[in-house]
């Protein structure tokens, strides 16, 4: 039977993720610097923040635990891609948007390095990623795509046809493909425990079971007391709607994963897979996979892609239809699996912006700060935008400051039923789009995908 929800199958499988919470925030306080968000993003920048300036007093506040969001429940993809780079390139010229391609490419080495030097244990393989086109549509697109990204400086970049693909991991149908070495597998729950408790060793404050209400110039609002600070930061990715005065900031998209159960070494034989690269495809409404340390397939894409009002789910449970649909999408693209038992379901949300940038912010005036926005790719940009904020916060002018993506502003989503109506029709079209490619073998985009991309703000 397969359990569904109870976080993520991450959570459910680790041993040391069922401790007792952190101590809750009982009175008022006040810190130097208040973080809100205990996940990548939050915790990455109080570890840059103590590391650089030791005396700083810096403090956490955490809903839930730490990596009770995104940052434990995500395919564990640590790679260099980030969300609207194409944008800025296209507002602030190549050139800057390709000093934010190598600092991406450059943050996959910069977490893997940190984890190590802290003793952070997170199932770590640098086996890059390979992105496959399956129908002659998606091919076109992967040309397109492989061409783009060695225009961003990716000259380690490798474009496979069907035969070199397939030797690679044995994908049904798989007509071409694009590896980059800049990625990783990992266990995003062990990196995000790791990393709190790296925090407090380095004297960070971390209050679990501590929902903020209302963030203020210099203060952070909770049912228990109010921590004041100098600079208050936002890190709270998709569960920003739930805070006062955010509702319409970032759309809380839902992603859910399935996961087999171990499969054994003839298993393997068949599969190829021996490089573990993650895995992700070309269509429309995209997959991301993973071959897990203890030998499954963790496999994510789109169900329900969003919950009107903005809603977000309390223990990651997601719909029978979604455990279906992504149990199909395993066996199409590894047929000799048909009938392996899915162990694990669970879901999620990360942050969307109304133009799909990600962002990092701070202002000086106010204190208050925020980074995200990062639309599925957050494993690494949290990190980059944690460094980022660092020096924001300490008033330094750096490469990372001055890279496109800092105090970049987005229009607000439109009110409901707008909002869940139109993302509904949005993904209703990427499916369709994905069907009718998959049926006519055409080598091009159909325009009912080019037209939701331009309506959606990928385009």
């Amino acid at each position: 039977m397969t359990i569904n929800g109870g976080i993520s199958f991450w959570y459910a499988t680790d041993t040391t993720a069922h401790q007792p919470p952190r101590a809750p925030l009982t009175t008022d306080a006040t810190a130097d610097v208040v973080i809100v968000g205990g996940g990548y993003t939050g915790l990455w920048t109080a570890y840059y923040l103590k590391r650089a300036a030791p005396d700083l007093r810096v403090t956490v506040l955490e809903q839930k635990f730490c990596g009770y969001g995104a940052s434990g429940r995500n395919g564990g993809w640590l790679y260099n891609g980030i969300a609207g780079r194409d944008r800025y390139a296209a507002l602030h010229g190549h050139q800057a948007a390709l000093r934010l391609q190598h600092a991406m490419n450059d943050t996959v080495t910069e977490v893997i390095d940190t984890a190590a030097k802290e003793g952070i244990d997170a199932d770590v393989h640098r086996g890059g990623v390979l992105e496959v086109a399956r129908t002659p549509a998606q091919l076109t697109r992967l040309k397109a795509f492989h061409a783009a990204e060695l225009g961003f400086g990716e000259s380690d970049r490798v474009l496979y046809d069907a035969t070199d693909t397939r030797a690679r991991i044995d994908i049904a149908d798989a007509v071409g493909s694009s590896w980059t070495p800049h990625g990783a597998r990992i266990h995003p729950l062990k990196l995000v425990r790791g990393l709190a408790a790296a925090c407090e060793r380095l004297g960070v404050v971390i209050h679990e079971s501590t929902p903020v209400t209302e963030l203020a110039p210099r203060r952070a609002v909770t049912p228990y007391g109010t921590v004041r600070a100098p600079y208050v930061l936002r890190c709270t990715e998709g569960f920003t709607a739930a805070l006062k005065g955010q509702k319409r900031t970032w759309l809380p998209m839902n992603s859910s994963m399935i996961v087999t159960a171990p499969l054994p070494p003839s298993a393997w034989d068949s599969l190829g897979w021996s490089d573990q690269a993650v895995l992700g495809d070309m269509a429309h409404a995209y997959m991301y996979a993973q071959r897990t340390a203890d030998d499954r397939i963790a496999i994510g894409g789109r169900g329900v892609p969003y919950r009107f009002g903005s809603r977000t789910d309390n223990d990651g449970r997601t719909q029978p239809a979604t455990i279906a649909s992504l149990s199909s999408l395993l066996f199409s693209f590894f047929p000799q699996l048909t009938g392996t038992e899915i162990t694990h379901a669970w879901s999620g949300v990360l942050g969307v912006p109304r133009d799909w940038c990600a962002t990092v912010t701070l202002d000086a005036t106010t204190g208050l700060g925020w980074a995200g926005g990062y639309v599925g790719s957050g494993v690494a940009t949290a990190n980059l935008a944690a460094r980022t904020l660092r020096d924001l916060v300490l008033g330094q002018t750096t490469e990372l400051t001055t890279l496109p993506w800092v105090h970049h502003r987005v229009r607000r989503w439109e009110p409901e039923p707008f909002r869940w109506l139109g993302v509904h029709a949005l993904y209703a079209a990427y499916r369709e789009a994905d069907r009718h490619e998959s049926t006519t073998h055409r080598p091009t985009t159909t325009p009912l995908a080019r037209l939701a991309d331009h309506i959606s703000g990928r385009g």
